[in-house]
């Protein structure tokens, strides 16, 4: 077969955050890039960004930016409550994406934008970056190939210091819609329903804790829960984003045990492996804190800066997506409706441990509304 040339590619990358700088930085370097632009509502901000990636063009407005020729891509980076009017505006033009996850932070928005993405047609993937680590893809082929026999029993715990939970409350104008299982335990859920996609979740059951978080920023500390399949098998999860701010987890610390009935598999991805002890602060991990003297380097998702670039899972992620529109070629990114299903999976998580009982699946907008009414009046 005659080796494809690569389409160039105009991108639009919309939000400047710490996902804005660093996918924009790979892209940046990207061959079949050819023109970047950048929407951030801080101007400042923006400029700022946008010199450092090499933007071609900065506004404060996506729609502006949506709207020029030059586009043919859109990568939507900003923070998780602000998901939705960038990504309509991209449909307009049924322009391929790259959606941070999730696709929203309230259920019937993110039904809203599965139903017009899938109308639309349009390739939108959406950033579940673990899929993209070398040991998740390696123990979804021993679960895909067989190598395990029948899953019956998944477990897995999540750890993080409380610096993700805190700065999400702040940033959120809707902090009663953000809770460690949307936020910050999806990525686990995603990465096990990944493994398990040949299997139904009917039924889930949760209990959460709000001691640390709950008085000042109205919070979750912590959730644990069980999502229940058709077949009798079980997915047994936990998530704390509480844990105290010296914790040295830069942020996740995670351990998975998968049993099939012909094998176990058991993943430690808690980043003990490389500890590092300092006298004075560093810049490591999601935000700098001077209390932080000790971290688990490794343990920030998006990977670590070296030598100037950015090394790891989102680079990796980054460089799929942009040969999957250039090139075409497939890669292993979650589908729209993969996202839309965690959500929804989180969702009844965490209104099964505000009714403390359990909730049947899947969870529908119309039931939705029912079982936070029934929530709210307990």
């Amino acid at each position: 077969m005659p080796r494809k040339s690569p389409r160039g590619i105009g991108l639009a990358i919309v939000g400047a955050g710490r996902v804005g700088l660093f996918r924009g930085a790979v892209a940046a370097r990207h061959p079949a890039v050819e023109w970047i632009g950048l929407a951030e509502i801080d101007a400042e901000k923006g400029r700022r960004i946008g010199a450092e990636i090499g933007a071609d063009f900065v506004t404060t407005s996506h729609r502006e930016l949506l709207k020029r020729p030059e586009v043919t891509a859109v990568i939507v980076a900003t923070d998780e409550h602000l998901h939705v009017d960038p990504v309509m505006a991209a449909l307009e033009r049924d322009l391929p994406m790259l959606i941070e996850k999730p696709l929203a932070t309230h259920l019937d928005d993110s039904a809203r934008v599965l139903r017009e993405i899938e109308a639309s047609g349009v390739d939108a993937v959406v950033g579940y970056t673990q899929r993209f680590r070398r040991r998740w893809l390696a123990a979804k082929e021993k679960v895909r190939t067989g190598a395990l026999g029948d899953v019956t029993m998944v477990t897995s715990r999540a750890f993080m210091n409380r610096l993700v939970a805190i700065d999400n409350y702040r940033r959120s104008n809707a902090p009663e819609t953000i809770s460690p299982m949307v936020i910050s335990g999806t990525h686990a859920l995603d990465i096990v329903m990944w493994y398990l996609e040949a299997k139904t979740p009917v039924e889930v059951y949760a209990r959460s804790v709000d001691k640390v978080l709950g008085p000042d920023w109205r919070g979750i500390d912590g959730t644990a829960g069980m999502i229940m399949m058709s077949d009798g098998s079980l997915y047994h999860l936990n998530i704390s984003w509480a844990l105290p701010v010296t914790w040295p987890g830069a942020v996740y610390s995670l351990e998975v045990g998968i049993v099939g009935t012909t094998g176990v598999l058991t993943i430690d991805d808690t980043h003990r492996d490389i500890v590092l002890a300092v006298s004075a602060p560093q810049e490591e991990g999601y935000l700098p804190d001077k209390t932080r003297l000790v971290d688990f380097m490794g343990s920030y998702p998006p990977g670590d800066m070296a030598l100037g670039e950015l090394r790891g899972p989102m680079r990796t992620e980054t460089e799929s997506w942009l040969n999957r529109i250039a090139l075409d070629l497939p890669t292993q990114h979650a589908t729209a409706a993969e996202a839309h299903n965690r959500l929804m999976l989180t969702k009844a998580l965490d209104l099964s441990a505000k009714l403390k009982r359990p909730v049947k699946l899947p969870l529908e907008v119309e039931g939705e509304r029912e079982l936070m009414r029934e929530a709210a009046m307990a």
